[in-house]
C-alpha cells in the first residue's frame, strides 16, 4: 500500500469518527448549503465516489424528494457530504416530487446494488413493491424525516419530533396572543401540508392538540369552518396551492374588514404562500403566521415582520445521526434509536431516532441561525 493511500485512509477514519447525532453541539456539525446546491438529478459521477468506495467498497443509495425545496437540497447535499467522508460511495438522487420516478430510481439503486438505502418519500404509501424488493435483496431501508408507511422492509426511521414540530407552533400562538390571559376572541384559519407526507399529520395534531382547548371555549374562532385536516391540506406543500386557497378565504371571509388574527402554517412552503396571498388581499392588523424549516425567503419575512416564527430543524445533526445510523448497520452494530412506541406505519412499529426541534423568530434568530453557522447576515440580506 503507498504512502499516499495509507494516508488518505488514515484521514478517512479520523473524519468519520469525528461525526455526530443529534444531541452534538451544532458547531462540530457540517455546515448546510444555504442556497441551493448545484446537485443535479443525476447520481453523482462515478469518478467523484471512487475515492470513499475504494475506503470501504460500500454503497449508500439516498433518495430525496425534490430539489423545488431549499431544504430537501440541503439534507441531500448534508447527507452526500458526511456520506462520503466517512468512507462511503453515495448514488444521490432527486425524484421531481413524482412518486413513479422516485420508485423508478430507487429500483436502480437496488439493482446496482447499494448496500443501505436512505429514503425521504414523496409519498409514504406508494413504495410497497419497491420495499419488497429491497427485502428481497437484504438492502436495509432508513426512512428519512418522512416515514415509508405499509412496509415491514423499513428498517429505522430517523426525524425530529414531528409531533413537537406542531406543538411548538400552537406554544407560540398561545404565548404572542397571550391567550390565557386575553379575551379573545382570536380569528385563525389553518394551512395544513401534504396528505401524502405522513409528517403532516403529526404537525397539524401538535398544534391543534394546543389550541383545541381555546377553540371549545371560544377564545379562538374559525371564521371560514376550516378546521379538518382534509379541509385545510395542501397536496405537495405547494406555494402557489396554497396562496389561491388562502385567497379565497380573505375574499370570502374577510374582505369586510374582519381581522385575521392566526394563520396557522405546517411549513415555510405554505406560510411563503399565505404572506403573499396576505399582501395582495389584506389590509388589516398583521396576523402572527407559523412555519417550519426557516428557508432563506421566510427568514427574510421574519425579519420584515410578514412571518412570526419557523421551527428550526438543522438537517446537518439529522443527516450526522443517519450517517453514524448507517455505519452501525454496516458493522452490525446496535443501532441507536430512542423511540419504539410512536412511529406504526400499519404493518410495524418502525425503530425511530427523533431529533428536537427548536423555533427561531426574530429575537432569537441571530443565536439559532447565525452563531451556529447554518447562515450567514449576508445570506439573509
Amino acid at each position: 500500500m503507498s504512502k499516499k493511500l495509507l494516508s488518505a485512509l488514515l484521514c478517512t477514519a479520523m473524519v468519520a469518527s469525528m461525526l455526530v447525532g443529534c444531541g452534538a453541539k451544532e458547531e462540530e456539525a457540517a455546515a448546510p448549503a444555504a442556497e441551493a446546491p448545484a446537485a443535479t438529478e443525476e447520481a453523482a459521477p462515478a469518478e467523484e465516489a471512487a475515492p470513499a468506495a475504494e475506503a470501504n467498497g460500500k454503497t449508500v443509495g439516498v433518495s430525496m424528494p425534490t430539489k423545488d425545496l431549499q431544504r430537501w437540497n440541503q439534507d441531500g447535499a448534508n447527507m452526500e457530504e458526511q456520506l462520503k467522508a466517512a468512507g462511503y460511495a453515495v448514488d444521490l438522487q432527486y425524484a421531481s416530487n413524482d412518486a413513479a420516478t422516485q420508485i423508478s430510481q430507487i429500483e436502480n439503486m437496488i439493482n446496482a446494488p447499494v448496500d443501505v438505502l436512505v429514503i425521504a418519500a414523496i409519498d409514504g404509501e406508494s413504495l410497497g413493491a419497491v420495499m419488497d424488493k429491497a427485502a428481497a435483496a437484504n438492502i436495509p431501508v432508513i426512512a428519512y424525516d418522512r416515514l415509508i408507511m405499509k412496509s415491514d422492509a423499513v428498517s429505522y426511521y430517523a426525524t425530529f419530533d414531528n409531533y413537537m414540530v406542531g406543538t411548538k407552533q400552537g406554544e407560540y400562538i398561545v404565548d404572542a396572543l397571550d391567550l390565557d390571559n386575553a379575551e379573545g376572541p382570536f380569528n385563525m384559519e389553518i394551512t395544513a401540508g401534504d396528505p401524502g407526507d405522513n409528517n403532516a399529520n403529526y404537525f397539524y395534531s401538535g398544534a391543534m392538540d394546543v389550541l383545541k382547548p381555546y377553540i371549545e371555549a371560544g377564545k379562538i374562532v374559525i371564521p371560514s369552518g376550516q378546521q379538518e385536516f382534509s379541509d385545510v391540506a395542501t397536496p405537495l406543500w405547494k406555494t402557489d396551492t396554497a396562496q389561491a386557497r388562502m385567497e379565497t378565504i380573505l375574499s370570502s371571509y374577510y374582505a369586510d374588514g374582519t381581522q385575521l388574527d392566526i394563520a396557522l402554517c405546517s411549513n415555510d412552503s405554505t406560510a411563503l404562500g399565505v404572506a403573499n396571498a396576505l399582501a395582495a388581499n389584506y389590509t388589516g392588523k398583521y396576523p402572527v403566521v407559523t412555519g417550519q424549516d426557516c428557508d432563506v425567503e421566510n427568514v427574510k419575512n421574519m425579519l420584515a415582520d410578514k412571518q412570526s416564527m419557523s421551527i428550526f430543524k438543522d438537517t446537518r445533526t439529522l443527516a450526522s445521526q443517519v450517517v453514524k445510523m448507517v455505519g452501525q448497520i454496516l458493522n452490525g452494530e446496535t443501532v441507536d434509536v430512542n423511540d419504539t412506541e410512536t412511529y406504526d406505519n400499519g404493518v410495524k412499529v418502525v425503530p425511530s431516532f427523533l431529533c428536537e426541534p427548536v423555533f427561531a423568530d426574530k429575537n432569537n434568530y441571530k443565536e439559532i441561525l447565525i452563531d451556529s453557522g447554518y447562515y450567514t447576515e449576508d445570506q439573509l440580506q
